[in-house]
């Protein structure tokens, strides 16, 4: 078969692959894109061409030289002047990457004048400073990311900037700037597709998907919005006029991964077992590309089928979990060129798959898998569509329109979920195992609740650019509606999940319940049902405008404000948050110093404002049955699983020891009592100031200060008290701490008459349980305060280098609408507000990293031998106590059994701890007061072989990352007491999570 044929053959089993999965309604969404502009000669034409697909744009330099082409798809352009018909000087090519504007200025003769401020990469220039944006980001591309070691991740690609770490809590996600985990948004090609059940993940798609990589940390336009962290921009790849193709295979095998360690308490009990577990993984990815009308109608396609294994045992050695998940993704791109002003994108891709838990008992010390305890299969992902239309009207005038569909799915199964209870023991359990004789505690091979979940985000927007002289007017519309399907429950058929821990006689089983541990008894159970469900939506609606004023041609004030609107409605469909006129102005200016793009001083400011998450509306509005009962244990017993026939341990649930706790039970009838009726939306504001300058056409510098405060938080929050005197009951209203609640009264709540009730939440809302005392919550408080240096060497087909360096600080009394403190994830259903102490304490937050240092670099050695290297240093976290009980209250701040639940108070109890609730002397202790974690730091390496033989790319790459296999702790526990005055001497203070141990990838890719 002749070479041009085999090239065809293997691109049309690439597309039909795709195609095939393509089939379905394809909905429209927004493109995303880059500029060129610069100076030229007053009436000259400036016109640029796609090498890629022959698109070909022109336009006018304005009469004071300035011209600008905007709304270009991301890639390689040829740039011409010409003059009444006739071209001067030769074609320019230029890169134009996602959200930038690359700048050239042209002389009268067509060269180019400020060649200076740019780079000459190959054929093509890059400019090292962007005089025409005000924000803080950071640009990548597929090729550049090639020479790295770098995770085939999004989140890995965000790591890369400065100011963004990982979360360190139990459920991880990303931090940019001092924000927690839930604040962030992730478009793919303008698609949003972050989570928006809590907003802490987002769909995914194989890194060979996509182009380039947009990364913003701060200062972002009005086009951005919902988001008070940082914001990820991608846009996937595209055909183009050449017939291409390519297969890549991954393998990262388990001999290749390093083992993780074992971890105990102080007194030797276990924390966790990790040297034995073990995973693999291996990927196939066969891509196509090519124009199906030349110059007119493109396509790009990939078809990637995963298959990744592995095990672990359970943190008491006594289970071991094997897991198997064999899922394929696909992807198409379509692109038509109606005319070389008018086009259609339409984007689809699947990232849905499930994985497959195997339970079975294990025998740690002889190192024996047991019986099998059946599987569970979690399913996730879901199928995204987007369209956009792009239309230039003449020179000056841009419209885009996009519609897109966004669907994530979370369901986890088993077919024991009848049959068996979730059994857990606690930390403070640990030197009680024994009792168990070896078994695993519960037949249920997971333990987690059956929560099947489906959501869908249904986006349309409309786009305009207007160039008027030197005002480039940007305005434009855009919906979201956000569809949870949600039902949860615990499995088994009490649908309760039993957690055993060790008791102290005489201790409340829980606070308020006037009910005791009996006289002899040291052990118990925490029963939990936890119950929700419904149909639920969340619409998001704005309205943005931007002037783009080029007062100068070296001065650019950008002036923007952004119209959001958001509504939380009930399974009935009935608005029960509706927040109107978020008016949030954003206000920017970038000064060419010296007028050739060489060096830029800018700044910002403007606010952000943070939509609802969904997990609300399923938790309030569709009623949640939240209750924990508590048992005495009376042993263990052994029983035969009913599937499986396998020995398991199973509680022996004795006498129930006091009222069922209903304190967190929300209702979905009557939601007055339930939601501050003037709630408002949380926003932040933010204040950049930078510079940034070229040393030559290879390197640049630049430093920038950035400051950014929350003043508002929306959470549920603790109330006892209201005008009409004690509540009776608790109530958990969704609020605004710290500000004016407006919540109904009647006789339920002790008012005498009906009628709408406000409580200023600063000064009152909370009735201690033992003197009486009134008081309130303290205001909630969020800072961010960062200083970065960055030194920058673009690649020129030899060598490139960046470094990094942010100091930074984090205050406040709150982290957000998650608490990493103690690993509670629930959006917006947090512990800040469950009780007044545990806001109280203004200081160092668990996101308050220091020091950061980041550096990057990769060299090639010749045609067939390329390095490159990163390398990440960050000082630790603080390390705070959390205690129980706070002066005068009989009310509990903190768990006594839970390491998650509860938030903890600033307060110790140093004597008379197990006396009167009065006779308690406490000791304050600030955030931040048992020091830092230890500086931590990890290392990747690769090198690249690439066959050096003209007309064949193939390259094998072995990427190493955490290269010194460092397992430096993360997080530890920081609940100081159990007990007032009872100090959790074996875990305080001991590592929850480590860095991840070394693993070893080989890359293989045959492009053709």
């Amino acid at each position: 078969m002749k070479a041009n044929g085999l090239k065809r053959a293997a691109l049309c089993v690439a597309l039909g692959a795709c195609l095939g999965s393509l089939v379905p309604t394809v909905a429209f969404a927004q493109a995303v894109s880059g500029a060129v502009a610069g100076r030229a000669s007053a009436g000259d034409q400036i016109t640029v061409v796609s090498t890629s697909t022959g698109q070909t744009r022109t336009v006018t330099a304005s009469a004071d030289g300035t011209y600008r082409l905007g709304q270009l798809p991301v890639g390689n352009y040829q740039l011409q002047l010409s003059r009444d018909g006739q071209n001067l000087g030769d074609p320019v090519a230029v890169s134009v990457a996602i959200g930038g504007t690359t700048t050239v200025n042209l002389g009268s003769g067509g060269g180019v004048v400020n060649l200076d401020a740019l780079q000459v990469v190959g054929t093509r220039v890059v400019n090292r400073v962007d005089v025409s944006t005000t924000e803080t980001s950071f640009n990548v591309n597929r090729q550049e990311l090639e020479r790295l070691p770098v995770a085939q991740d999004l989140s890995a690609v965000a790591l890369l900037a400065p100011g963004v770490v990982g979360g360190n809590s139990t459920f991880g996600g990303l931090s940019f700037a001092g924000s927690s985990v839930a604040e962030n948004a992730v478009f793919i090609n303008g698609l949003n597709v972050t989570d928006m059940y809590t907003r802490r993940g987002f769909s995914s798609a194989p890194f060979a998907f996509f182009n380039e990589f947009q990364v913003k940390t701060g200062g972002y336009s009005v086009e951005f919005g919902r988001s008070t962290g940082g914001v990820i921009n991608a846009v996937t790849r595209s055909g183009s006029n050449e017939l291409k193709g390519g297969i890549e295979i991954t393998a990262e095998p388990s001999a290749w991964r390093s083992s993780g360690r074992d971890h105990f308490h102080r007194d030797g009990t276990p924390h966790s077992y990790a040297s034995r577990d073990d995973s693999s993984f291996f990927k196939t990815n066969v891509w196509g590309s090519g124009a199906l009308v030349q110059d007119r109608l493109f396509l790009f396609a990939m078809y990637e089928d995963r298959n990744d294994s592995g095990h672990n045992t359970s943190n008491d050695a006594l289970t071991w979990f094997k897991n198997e998940a064999d899922n394929g993704f696909w992807g198409a791109k379509l692109d038509w060129n109606i005319t070389d002003n008018h086009s259609i994108s339409l984007l689809g891709f699947s990232d849905e798959g499930d994985v497959t838990n195997g339970s079975y008992n294990y025998d740690w010390d002889a190192n024996e898998i047991g019986q099998w305890g059946g599987d569970s299969v979690t399913e996730t992902g879901g199928r995204n569509y987007s369209a956009t239309y792009t239309g230039h009207f003449g020179e000056t005038f841009t419209a885009r329109a996009m519609v897109g569909q966004n669907n994530q799915r979370a369901f986890t199964s088993s077919s024991l979920d009848e049959a068996c209870s979730p059994v857990f023991t606690d930390a403070s359990y640990a030197s009680r195992l024994y009792k168990l004789n070896g078994l695993r505690p519960g037949c249920h091979p997971t333990g987690a609740a059956v929560a099947e979940r489906d959501d869908t985000r249904d986006v349309a927007r409309l786009d305009f650019e207007w160039q008027l002289g030197r005002h480039l007017l940007r305005f434009g519309v855009d919906r979201e509606l956000m569809t949870t399907e949600q039902s949860t429950r615990y499995p088994g058929p009490t649908q309760l999940s039993y957690t055993a821990y060790v008791a102290r006689p005489g201790d409340e089983v829980w606070d308020g319940a006037n009910a005791f541990v009996p006289p002899g008894v040291t052990e118990m159970l925490r029963g939990r049902n936890r119950v929700s469900g419904g149909t639920f939506e969340t619409e998001a609606n704005a309205f943005y405008l931007e002037d783009i004023w080029n007062i100068t041609p070296n001065l650019m004030l950008n002036l923007g404000v952004r119209w959001d609107r958001f509504e939380n409605r009930t399974a009935d469909g009935d608005a029960f948050i509706k927040m109107d006129d978020l008016i949030a102005p954003r206000v920017g200016f970038s000064w060419d110093v010296k007028g050739d793009a060489t060096t830029k001083l800018f700044g910002n400011a403007g606010r952000y404002y943070l939509p609802v998450t969904n997990n609300i509306n399923v938790n309030f509005a569709g009623g949640l049955t939240d209750e924990y009962s508590y048992f005495v244990l009376d042993g263990w017993q052994q029983q035969a699983n009913p599937v499986t026939g396998a020995p398991y341990a199973a509680p022996i649930i004795g006498q129930q020891i006091g009222p069922v706790d209903t304190r967190m039970n929300t209702g979905a009838a009557d939601l007055r009592q339930s939601v501050d009726r003037d709630l408002k939306a949380v926003y932040q504001d933010e204040y950049i100031l930078g510079f940034q300058s070229m040393i030559n056409q290879a390197w640049s510098w630049g430093v920038n200060a950035t400051y950014r405060t929350m003043d508002r938080a929306l959470d549920d929050m603790r109330l006892n008290y209201t005008p009409c005197g004690p509540t009776g009951t608790t109530l958990w209203p969704i609020a605004n701490p710290g500000e004016n609640l407006t919540i109904w009264g009647d006789s339920s709540i002790g008012c005498a008459t009906e009628g709408w009730i406000t409580i200023d939440t600063a000064n009152s809302g909370y009735r201690k349980g033992g003197s009486g005392e009134v008081v309130g919550y303290s205001k909630p408080k969020r800072t961010y305060k960062a200083l970065e240096f960055q030194i920058d060497r673009g690649w020129d087909e030899k060598w490139l280098f960046n470094a990094s360096y942010l100091w930074s600080r984090s205050d406040g009394n709150f982290e957000g609408p998650v608490n990493s403190d103690t690993g509670y994830g629930d959006t917006g259903m947090v512990q800040h507000w469950d009780h007044p102490s545990n806001n109280e304490r203004y200081g160092v937050l668990f996101n308050d990293f220091r020091h950061q240092f980041k550096f990057r670099a990769a060299y090639a050695l010749n045609e067939m031998w390329s390095f490159g290297s990163t390398l990440q240093v960050i000082s630790g976290g603080p390390v705070t106590a959390f205690g129980v009980m706070w002066p005068g209250d009989t009310v509990a701040g903190g768990s006594t059994s839970n390491e998650s639940g509860g938030g903890g108070t600033g307060w110790l109890c140093v004597a008379n701890c197990s006396g009167s609730y009065d006779q308690r002397q406490f000791e304050y202790t600030p955030r931040g007061a048992y020091g830092r974690l230890p500086w931590t730091w990890t290392m990747g390496a690769n090198v690249t072989w690439r066959l050096p033989v003209e007309g064949i790319d193939l390259s094998v790459r072995l990427s190493v990352f955490n290269l010194f296999n460092n397992q430096t702790v993360i997080n530890v526990h920081q609940r100081y007491e159990a007990q007032p005055g009872q100090y959790r001497e074996n875990t305080f203070n001991t590592g929850t999570r480590w860095q991840a141990p070394r693993y070893t990838q080989l890359m293989a890719t045959w492009s053709f």
